[in-house]
Protein backbone atom coordinates (compact mmCIF):
# COMPACT_ATOMS: atom_id res chain seq x y z
CA UNK A 1 0.00 0.00 0.00
CA UNK A 2 1.02 3.79 -1.12
CA UNK A 3 1.31 6.62 1.40
CA UNK A 4 -1.26 8.08 -0.68
CA UNK A 5 -3.17 4.94 -0.03
CA UNK A 6 -2.75 5.12 3.84
CA UNK A 7 -3.72 8.85 3.62
CA UNK A 8 -7.23 7.98 1.87
CA UNK A 9 -7.59 5.27 4.27
CA UNK A 10 -7.20 7.95 7.12
CA UNK A 11 -9.19 10.27 5.58
CA UNK A 12 -12.00 7.73 4.81
CA UNK A 13 -12.28 6.69 8.63
CA UNK A 14 -12.23 10.34 9.63
CA UNK A 15 -15.06 11.08 7.18
CA UNK A 16 -17.22 7.62 8.31
CA UNK A 17 -16.92 9.19 12.03
CA UNK A 18 -18.44 12.59 11.33
CA UNK A 19 -21.91 12.85 11.94
CA UNK A 20 -24.67 12.46 8.94
CA UNK A 21 -21.70 10.24 7.21
CA UNK A 22 -18.90 10.50 4.86
CA UNK A 23 -20.62 10.18 1.86
CA UNK A 24 -23.08 13.13 2.29
CA UNK A 25 -20.22 15.20 2.80
CA UNK A 26 -17.67 14.15 0.01
CA UNK A 27 -20.69 14.32 -2.14
CA UNK A 28 -21.89 17.92 -1.65
CA UNK A 29 -18.53 19.43 -0.15
CA UNK A 30 -16.44 18.60 -3.10
CA UNK A 31 -18.63 20.10 -6.04
CA UNK A 32 -19.27 22.51 -4.11
CA UNK A 33 -15.54 23.85 -3.55
CA UNK A 34 -15.21 23.00 -7.04
CA UNK A 35 -17.89 25.70 -8.02
CA UNK A 36 -16.74 27.85 -5.55
CA UNK A 37 -12.96 28.19 -7.13
CA UNK A 38 -14.63 27.68 -10.60
CA UNK A 39 -17.22 31.00 -10.02
CA UNK A 40 -14.25 33.05 -8.17
CA UNK A 41 -11.48 32.35 -10.63
CA UNK A 42 -10.95 34.16 -14.19
CA UNK A 43 -11.11 30.81 -15.59
CA UNK A 44 -10.82 27.11 -15.62
CA UNK A 45 -9.09 24.49 -17.69
CA UNK A 46 -9.50 20.50 -17.24
CA UNK A 47 -7.21 18.29 -19.38
CA UNK A 48 -6.93 14.63 -19.21
CA UNK A 49 -4.02 12.33 -18.70
CA UNK A 50 -2.64 13.28 -21.95
CA UNK A 51 -2.87 16.72 -21.69
CA UNK A 52 -6.26 16.98 -23.81
CA UNK A 53 -8.48 19.65 -22.76
CA UNK A 54 -11.63 18.41 -21.47
CA UNK A 55 -13.43 21.46 -20.16
CA UNK A 56 -12.92 24.91 -20.38
CA UNK A 57 -15.09 27.26 -19.09
CA UNK A 58 -16.54 30.57 -21.22
CA UNK A 59 -14.19 33.20 -19.55
CA UNK A 60 -11.40 32.02 -19.39
CA UNK A 61 -12.23 30.74 -23.59
CA UNK A 62 -12.76 34.23 -24.09
CA UNK A 63 -9.35 35.82 -22.16
CA UNK A 64 -7.39 33.57 -24.54
CA UNK A 65 -9.25 34.39 -27.60
CA UNK A 66 -11.07 31.48 -27.99
CA UNK A 67 -14.82 32.43 -29.24
CA UNK A 68 -16.45 28.66 -28.49
CA UNK A 69 -15.62 26.76 -25.75
CA UNK A 70 -16.18 23.54 -27.73
CA UNK A 71 -13.42 24.47 -30.28
CA UNK A 72 -10.75 24.06 -27.41
CA UNK A 73 -11.72 20.25 -26.64
CA UNK A 74 -9.63 17.74 -27.90
CA UNK A 75 -6.61 19.88 -28.44
CA UNK A 76 -3.27 19.58 -26.32
CA UNK A 77 -3.52 22.33 -23.85
CA UNK A 78 -0.09 23.92 -25.08
CA UNK A 79 -1.75 24.22 -28.81
CA UNK A 80 -3.94 27.01 -26.86
CA UNK A 81 -2.25 28.05 -23.64
CA UNK A 82 2.03 27.99 -24.48
CA UNK A 83 2.96 28.26 -21.00
CA UNK A 84 0.73 25.92 -19.74
CA UNK A 85 2.77 23.28 -16.87
CA UNK A 86 -0.53 21.01 -16.73
CA UNK A 87 1.76 18.44 -18.55
CA UNK A 88 4.64 18.85 -15.62
CA UNK A 89 1.56 17.96 -13.05
CA UNK A 90 0.52 15.03 -15.02
CA UNK A 91 4.01 14.01 -14.84
CA UNK A 92 4.99 14.42 -11.54
CA UNK A 93 1.91 13.96 -9.85
CA UNK A 94 2.92 17.53 -7.58
CA UNK A 95 0.31 20.16 -7.53
CA UNK A 96 1.56 23.71 -8.26
CA UNK A 97 -0.34 25.42 -5.75
CA UNK A 98 1.17 29.16 -6.81
CA UNK A 99 2.82 30.28 -10.13
CA UNK A 100 3.10 33.42 -12.26
CA UNK A 101 1.71 32.03 -16.12
CA UNK A 102 2.84 34.62 -19.08
CA UNK A 103 0.23 35.04 -21.65
CA UNK A 104 1.03 37.46 -23.93
CA UNK A 105 1.96 40.85 -22.23
CA UNK A 106 -0.34 39.93 -19.26
CA UNK A 107 0.82 37.56 -16.03
CA UNK A 108 -1.44 35.25 -14.48
CA UNK A 109 -1.38 34.04 -11.30
CA UNK A 110 -2.37 30.15 -11.62
CA UNK A 111 -2.79 27.21 -9.69
CA UNK A 112 -3.12 23.60 -10.52
CA UNK A 113 -4.07 20.18 -9.33
CA UNK A 114 -4.02 16.69 -10.40
CA UNK A 115 -7.21 14.35 -10.62
CA UNK A 116 -7.17 10.59 -9.19
CA UNK A 117 -9.40 8.18 -9.22
CA UNK A 118 -10.29 6.05 -6.34
CA UNK A 119 -6.99 3.67 -7.03
CA UNK A 120 -4.49 7.36 -6.80
CA UNK A 121 -4.20 6.58 -10.70
CA UNK A 122 -3.45 10.20 -12.46
CA UNK A 123 -6.54 10.17 -14.68
CA UNK A 124 -6.39 14.00 -15.41
CA UNK A 125 -5.28 17.82 -14.22
CA UNK A 126 -7.25 20.81 -13.43
CA UNK A 127 -6.09 24.61 -13.24
CA UNK A 128 -7.78 27.71 -11.95
CA UNK A 129 -6.96 31.31 -13.20
CA UNK A 130 -7.20 33.16 -9.57
CA UNK A 131 -6.46 36.71 -10.90
CA UNK A 132 -5.68 38.01 -13.89
CA UNK A 133 -3.97 41.53 -12.97
CA UNK A 134 -0.91 41.40 -10.34
CA UNK A 135 -2.34 44.27 -8.99
CA UNK A 136 -4.07 42.16 -6.23
CA UNK A 137 -1.07 40.81 -5.12
CA UNK A 138 0.90 43.84 -4.33
CA UNK A 139 0.85 43.77 -0.74
CA UNK A 140 2.53 40.07 -1.12
CA UNK A 141 4.87 41.23 -4.01
CA UNK A 142 6.12 44.06 -1.88
CA UNK A 143 7.26 41.87 0.95
CA UNK A 144 8.32 39.47 -1.26
CA UNK A 145 10.68 42.18 -3.12
CA UNK A 146 11.45 42.99 0.51
CA UNK A 147 12.91 40.04 1.73
CA UNK A 148 14.80 39.34 -1.72
CA UNK A 149 16.39 42.76 -1.05
CA UNK A 150 17.55 42.03 2.89
CA UNK A 151 18.59 38.54 1.57
CA UNK A 152 21.00 39.74 -1.43
CA UNK A 153 22.31 42.57 0.95
CA UNK A 154 23.26 39.87 3.55
CA UNK A 155 24.83 38.08 0.53
CA UNK A 156 26.97 41.13 -0.04
CA UNK A 157 27.99 41.90 3.34
CA UNK A 158 29.05 37.71 3.75
CA UNK A 159 30.98 37.84 0.48
CA UNK A 160 32.65 41.27 1.46
CA UNK A 161 33.75 39.28 4.54
CA UNK A 162 35.29 36.74 2.77
CA UNK A 163 37.07 39.24 0.67
CA UNK A 164 41.25 39.06 1.74
CA UNK A 165 42.19 42.11 4.11
CA UNK A 166 45.89 41.91 3.13
CA UNK A 167 47.92 42.25 -0.06
CA UNK A 168 51.86 40.85 -0.48
CA UNK A 169 52.35 44.33 0.11
CA UNK A 170 51.37 43.79 3.96
CA UNK A 171 54.01 41.61 4.15
CA UNK A 172 56.53 44.48 5.34
CA UNK A 173 60.67 43.55 4.74
CA UNK A 174 63.19 43.18 1.93
CA UNK A 175 65.67 41.17 3.16
CA UNK A 176 66.87 38.47 1.19
CA UNK A 177 64.39 36.10 3.42
CA UNK A 178 61.22 38.49 3.11
CA UNK A 179 61.66 39.09 -0.60
CA UNK A 180 62.15 34.81 -1.29
CA UNK A 181 58.72 34.66 0.36
CA UNK A 182 57.18 37.16 -1.28
CA UNK A 183 58.94 35.75 -4.96
CA UNK A 184 57.39 31.85 -4.13
CA UNK A 185 54.07 33.73 -3.30
CA UNK A 186 53.70 35.12 -6.69
CA UNK A 187 54.83 31.37 -8.44
CA UNK A 188 52.07 30.14 -6.16
CA UNK A 189 49.35 32.59 -7.33
CA UNK A 190 49.66 31.42 -10.75
CA UNK A 191 48.35 27.92 -10.39
CA UNK A 192 45.76 25.84 -8.32
CA UNK A 193 47.91 23.81 -6.57
CA UNK A 194 48.07 23.13 -2.80
CA UNK A 195 50.44 25.07 -0.85
CA UNK A 196 52.02 24.53 2.44
CA UNK A 197 53.21 27.48 4.63
CA UNK A 198 55.29 26.54 7.41
CA UNK A 199 57.10 28.86 10.29
CA UNK A 200 56.16 29.69 13.91
CA UNK A 201 53.34 30.97 15.26
CA UNK A 202 53.07 34.88 14.52
CA UNK A 203 55.14 34.70 11.37
CA UNK A 204 52.42 36.01 8.73
CA UNK A 205 51.29 32.43 7.10
CA UNK A 206 47.38 33.80 6.79
CA UNK A 207 48.54 37.31 5.31
CA UNK A 208 50.92 35.43 2.85
CA UNK A 209 47.75 33.04 2.21
CA UNK A 210 45.41 36.02 1.51
CA UNK A 211 48.20 37.55 -0.66
CA UNK A 212 48.34 34.24 -2.84
CA UNK A 213 44.29 34.29 -3.09
CA UNK A 214 44.50 38.27 -4.33
CA UNK A 215 46.68 37.69 -6.99
CA UNK A 216 45.57 34.48 -8.33
CA UNK A 217 42.97 33.69 -10.64
CA UNK A 218 40.03 33.07 -7.81
CA UNK A 219 40.83 36.59 -6.38
CA UNK A 220 37.14 37.28 -6.93
CA UNK A 221 35.85 34.67 -5.12
CA UNK A 222 35.77 33.50 -1.57
CA UNK A 223 38.56 33.44 0.88
CA UNK A 224 37.54 31.16 3.97
CA UNK A 225 39.84 30.61 6.94
CA UNK A 226 39.26 27.88 9.83
CA UNK A 227 42.06 27.37 12.33
CA UNK A 228 41.89 23.62 12.68
CA UNK A 229 43.06 23.85 16.66
CA UNK A 230 40.17 26.08 17.52
CA UNK A 231 37.11 23.92 16.31
CA UNK A 232 36.18 20.79 18.81
CA UNK A 233 37.19 17.22 17.46
CA UNK A 234 33.40 16.32 17.47
CA UNK A 235 32.29 19.17 14.99
CA UNK A 236 35.24 19.29 12.85
CA UNK A 237 33.87 16.67 10.09
CA UNK A 238 30.25 18.73 9.91
CA UNK A 239 32.34 22.56 10.06
CA UNK A 240 34.81 21.11 6.99
CA UNK A 241 32.33 19.02 4.67
CA UNK A 242 29.19 19.87 5.56
CA UNK A 243 25.91 17.71 7.83
CA UNK A 244 22.81 16.93 5.96
CA UNK A 245 19.03 17.90 7.99
CA UNK A 246 19.23 15.27 10.75
CA UNK A 247 22.73 13.93 10.32
CA UNK A 248 22.76 14.97 14.29
CA UNK A 249 20.81 15.86 17.13
CA UNK A 250 20.70 19.38 17.15
CA UNK A 251 21.50 20.59 13.36
CA UNK A 252 19.51 22.93 11.80
CA UNK A 253 16.27 21.19 9.55
CA UNK A 254 18.41 22.52 6.58
CA UNK A 255 21.69 21.35 7.25
CA UNK A 256 25.00 22.55 7.34
CA UNK A 257 26.66 23.78 4.89
CA UNK A 258 30.25 23.10 5.14
CA UNK A 259 33.64 25.35 4.93
CA UNK A 260 34.35 23.49 1.63
CA UNK A 261 31.04 24.51 0.01
CA UNK A 262 31.16 27.86 1.53
CA UNK A 263 34.57 28.35 -0.18
CA UNK A 264 33.58 26.61 -3.40
CA UNK A 265 35.37 28.53 -6.71
CA UNK A 266 37.81 30.13 -3.96
CA UNK A 267 40.19 29.51 -1.11
CA UNK A 268 40.18 27.56 1.64
CA UNK A 269 42.90 28.05 4.03
CA UNK A 270 43.61 25.60 6.62
CA UNK A 271 45.67 27.29 9.64
CA UNK A 272 47.37 24.38 12.15
CA UNK A 273 46.86 21.38 9.76
CA UNK A 274 48.54 19.37 12.31
CA UNK A 275 46.24 19.24 14.66
CA UNK A 276 44.03 17.32 12.56
CA UNK A 277 42.66 13.88 13.63
CA UNK A 278 43.90 11.10 11.39
CA UNK A 279 40.06 10.10 10.43
CA UNK A 280 39.35 13.56 9.08
CA UNK A 281 43.24 13.33 7.32
CA UNK A 282 41.77 11.03 4.82
CA UNK A 283 38.08 12.89 4.07
CA UNK A 284 40.55 15.64 3.75
CA UNK A 285 42.81 13.89 1.24
CA UNK A 286 39.69 12.67 -1.10
CA UNK A 287 38.65 16.08 -1.27
CA UNK A 288 41.93 17.09 -2.34
CA UNK A 289 42.07 14.33 -4.63
CA UNK A 290 38.73 14.11 -6.53
CA UNK A 291 37.57 17.63 -5.73
CA UNK A 292 34.26 16.46 -4.17
CA UNK A 293 33.30 15.77 -0.55
CA UNK A 294 30.70 13.52 1.12
CA UNK A 295 28.36 15.53 3.79
CA UNK A 296 28.16 14.28 7.63
CA UNK A 297 24.64 11.65 6.69
CA UNK A 298 24.72 11.80 3.20
CA UNK A 299 25.88 8.95 0.73
CA UNK A 300 26.20 11.79 -2.18
CA UNK A 301 29.64 13.09 -2.80
CA UNK A 302 29.49 16.78 -4.17
CA UNK A 303 31.72 18.12 -6.50
CA UNK A 304 33.55 21.68 -5.23
CA UNK A 305 36.16 23.67 -6.63
CA UNK A 306 38.46 24.67 -4.31
CA UNK A 307 42.18 25.71 -3.70
CA UNK A 308 43.82 24.46 -0.28
CA UNK A 309 46.62 26.65 1.69
CA UNK A 310 47.79 24.51 4.59
CA UNK A 311 49.88 26.16 7.24
CA UNK A 312 51.54 24.94 10.27
CA UNK A 313 54.14 25.57 13.06
CA UNK A 314 54.92 21.61 14.00
CA UNK A 315 57.34 19.54 12.34
CA UNK A 316 54.89 17.54 10.21
CA UNK A 317 57.81 15.05 8.97
CA UNK A 318 58.26 14.12 12.53
CA UNK A 319 54.71 13.96 13.23
CA UNK A 320 54.74 11.52 10.36
CA UNK A 321 57.18 9.14 11.86
CA UNK A 322 55.01 9.26 15.30
CA UNK A 323 51.98 7.73 13.42
CA UNK A 324 50.18 11.11 13.87
CA UNK A 325 49.81 12.65 10.18
CA UNK A 326 49.33 10.83 7.21
CA UNK A 327 51.96 10.62 4.54
CA UNK A 328 49.90 10.84 1.87
CA UNK A 329 48.36 14.40 2.95
CA UNK A 330 51.82 14.78 3.54
CA UNK A 331 52.90 15.00 0.29
CA UNK A 332 49.61 16.17 -1.54
CA UNK A 333 49.74 19.37 0.55
CA UNK A 334 53.56 19.98 0.49
CA UNK A 335 53.59 20.47 -3.35
CA UNK A 336 54.79 23.78 -2.94
CA UNK A 337 55.78 24.86 0.24
CA UNK A 338 56.87 27.85 1.64
CA UNK A 339 58.98 28.99 4.86
CA UNK A 340 58.20 31.88 6.64
CA UNK A 341 61.26 33.51 8.46
CA UNK A 342 60.67 33.84 12.17
CA UNK A 343 61.07 37.66 13.32
CA UNK A 344 64.55 37.13 15.02
CA UNK A 345 65.70 35.95 10.67
CA UNK A 346 64.43 39.20 9.66
CA UNK A 347 68.04 41.00 10.34
CA UNK A 348 67.44 44.38 8.84
CA UNK A 349 63.85 44.06 8.05
CA UNK A 350 63.21 44.16 11.61
CA UNK A 351 62.75 47.86 11.86
CA UNK A 352 60.59 48.47 8.76
CA UNK A 353 57.76 46.05 10.36
CA UNK A 354 58.27 47.86 13.44
CA UNK A 355 57.56 51.06 11.87
CA UNK A 356 54.62 49.57 9.52
CA UNK A 357 52.66 48.59 12.73
CA UNK A 358 53.20 51.86 14.48
CA UNK A 359 51.73 53.18 11.74
CA UNK A 360 49.01 50.54 12.04
CA UNK A 361 48.69 51.27 15.64
CA UNK A 362 48.40 55.01 15.03
CA UNK A 363 45.49 54.26 12.53
CA UNK A 364 43.43 52.47 14.89
CA UNK A 365 43.85 53.94 18.30
CA UNK A 366 44.12 57.14 17.03
CA UNK A 367 47.21 57.85 19.10
CA UNK A 368 49.64 59.72 17.57
CA UNK A 369 52.58 58.64 15.11
CA UNK A 370 55.68 57.30 16.94
CA UNK A 371 59.13 57.29 15.55
CA UNK A 372 62.29 55.09 16.61
CA UNK A 373 65.42 55.86 17.55
CA UNK A 374 68.60 54.13 16.65
CA UNK A 375 68.68 53.48 20.57
CA UNK A 376 65.39 51.44 20.35
CA UNK A 377 66.26 49.81 16.84
CA UNK A 378 69.15 47.84 18.49
CA UNK A 379 67.31 47.26 21.95
CA UNK A 380 64.40 45.30 19.24
CA UNK A 381 67.38 43.58 17.44
CA UNK A 382 68.75 41.80 20.22
CA UNK A 383 65.37 40.94 21.81
CA UNK A 384 64.62 36.74 20.11
CA UNK A 385 61.15 37.44 20.12
CA UNK A 386 59.67 34.06 20.44
CA UNK A 387 56.43 35.25 19.68
CA UNK A 388 57.06 37.18 16.39
CA UNK A 389 55.34 39.65 14.28
CA UNK A 390 52.50 39.32 17.94
CA UNK A 391 54.62 39.69 20.60
CA UNK A 392 56.39 43.03 18.49
CA UNK A 393 52.95 44.47 18.00
CA UNK A 394 52.01 43.79 21.82
CA UNK A 395 55.52 45.49 23.15
CA UNK A 396 54.98 48.76 20.69
CA UNK A 397 51.47 49.20 21.06
CA UNK A 398 51.79 49.16 24.96
CA UNK A 399 55.17 51.36 24.95
CA UNK A 400 53.31 54.12 22.68
CA UNK A 401 50.58 53.76 25.77
CA UNK A 402 52.92 54.39 28.43
CA UNK A 403 54.71 57.27 26.65
CA UNK A 404 54.36 60.45 25.31
CA UNK A 405 57.06 60.46 23.53
CA UNK A 406 56.74 61.09 19.72
CA UNK A 407 59.96 59.16 19.30
CA UNK A 408 60.35 55.81 21.35
CA UNK A 409 63.56 55.41 22.78
CA UNK A 410 65.37 52.09 24.61
CA UNK A 411 64.21 53.45 28.27
CA UNK A 412 60.53 53.85 27.13
CA UNK A 413 61.13 50.08 25.56
CA UNK A 414 62.56 48.74 29.12
CA UNK A 415 58.53 48.35 30.62
CA UNK A 416 57.05 46.41 27.68
CA UNK A 417 60.08 44.45 27.07
CA UNK A 418 62.65 43.89 29.87
CA UNK A 419 66.04 43.48 27.91
CA UNK A 420 65.63 45.81 26.16
CA UNK A 421 68.00 48.17 28.11
CA UNK A 422 70.56 45.44 28.58
CA UNK A 423 73.79 46.53 27.58
CA UNK A 424 76.27 43.99 26.01
CA UNK A 425 78.80 42.12 28.03
CA UNK A 426 81.37 44.11 29.79
CA UNK A 427 84.91 43.37 28.39
CA UNK A 428 86.62 40.97 31.17
CA UNK A 429 89.29 43.00 33.00
CA UNK A 430 93.12 42.25 32.15
CA UNK A 431 94.23 39.17 34.11
CA UNK A 432 90.82 37.33 34.40
CA UNK A 433 91.09 34.22 32.82
CA UNK A 434 87.48 34.10 30.15
CA UNK A 435 85.63 31.18 30.95
CA UNK A 436 84.57 29.34 27.37
CA UNK A 437 81.14 28.03 27.92
CA UNK A 438 80.23 24.44 26.64
CA UNK A 439 78.63 23.20 23.98
CA UNK A 440 74.48 22.39 25.35
CA UNK A 441 72.68 19.35 23.13
CA UNK A 442 70.62 20.95 20.66
CA UNK A 443 66.98 19.70 21.71
CA UNK A 444 64.35 18.60 18.80
CA UNK A 445 62.09 20.93 16.89
CA UNK A 446 58.82 19.63 18.98
CA UNK A 447 60.51 20.01 21.82
CA UNK A 448 62.18 23.02 21.56
CA UNK A 449 59.12 24.47 20.29
CA UNK A 450 57.02 23.47 23.21
CA UNK A 451 59.44 24.73 25.84
CA UNK A 452 59.01 28.04 24.27
CA UNK A 453 54.69 27.69 23.85
CA UNK A 454 55.16 26.20 27.57
CA UNK A 455 56.92 29.71 28.89
CA UNK A 456 54.75 32.08 26.64
CA UNK A 457 51.41 30.52 27.87
CA UNK A 458 52.75 30.81 31.35
CA UNK A 459 53.61 34.22 31.08
CA UNK A 460 50.02 34.85 29.56
CA UNK A 461 48.71 33.44 32.55
CA UNK A 462 51.05 34.77 35.13
CA UNK A 463 49.59 38.51 33.38
CA UNK A 464 45.79 37.32 33.47
CA UNK A 465 46.19 36.02 37.15
CA UNK A 466 45.21 32.95 35.93
CA UNK A 467 42.36 33.85 33.50
CA UNK A 468 42.43 31.57 30.19
CA UNK A 469 39.75 33.76 28.71
CA UNK A 470 42.14 36.96 29.06
CA UNK A 471 45.75 34.92 28.41
CA UNK A 472 43.89 33.89 25.09
CA UNK A 473 42.72 37.40 24.02
CA UNK A 474 46.51 38.65 24.77
CA UNK A 475 48.06 36.19 22.64
CA UNK A 476 45.72 36.83 19.73
CA UNK A 477 44.29 32.95 19.66
CA UNK A 478 41.17 31.78 20.30
CA UNK A 479 39.98 30.42 23.99
CA UNK A 480 39.47 26.78 22.79
CA UNK A 481 42.63 26.60 20.63
CA UNK A 482 44.50 28.19 24.19
CA UNK A 483 42.73 25.25 26.07
CA UNK A 484 44.19 22.77 23.55
CA UNK A 485 47.37 23.95 24.16
CA UNK A 486 47.24 23.61 27.83
CA UNK A 487 46.18 20.29 27.47
CA UNK A 488 48.74 19.06 25.17
CA UNK A 489 51.24 20.73 27.14
CA UNK A 490 50.11 19.14 30.47
CA UNK A 491 49.27 22.58 32.04
CA UNK A 492 45.88 23.55 33.81
CA UNK A 493 44.20 27.33 33.83
CA UNK A 494 43.94 28.97 37.18
CA UNK A 495 40.83 29.81 36.55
Amino acid sequence: MTDRDHERQDDGRFLDALPGGAALLRSRAMPSLFEALETQSEGTVAVDRDARVVWINAKYARMLGISDPADAIGREVEDIIPHSQMRQVLATGQPILLDLMLFGTQRLVVTRFPLTDDRGAIIGAVGFVLYDSLHRLKPLLAELSRLEAELAATKRRLDEGRQPRYTLQSYVGDSPVCLEVKRKARLAARTDAPILLLGETGTGKELIAQAIHGLSARSGRSFVGVNVAAIPETLLEAEFFGAVPGAYTGLDRRGREGRFKTANGGTLFLDEIGDMPLGLQAKLLRALQEQEIEPLGSDRPVKVDVRVIAATNVDLERRIRDGRFRSDLYYRLNVLPIRLPALAEMGGGLEAIAESILQEIAARTGLPLRGLTPEAVEALGRHRWPGNVRELRNVLERTCLLTDNRRLTATDLAEALPDATEAAAPAQPPGVRRTVPQPQPVPGYDEAFDEFERALLGRALAASDGRASEAARALGISRAAFYKKLGRLGMRAGG
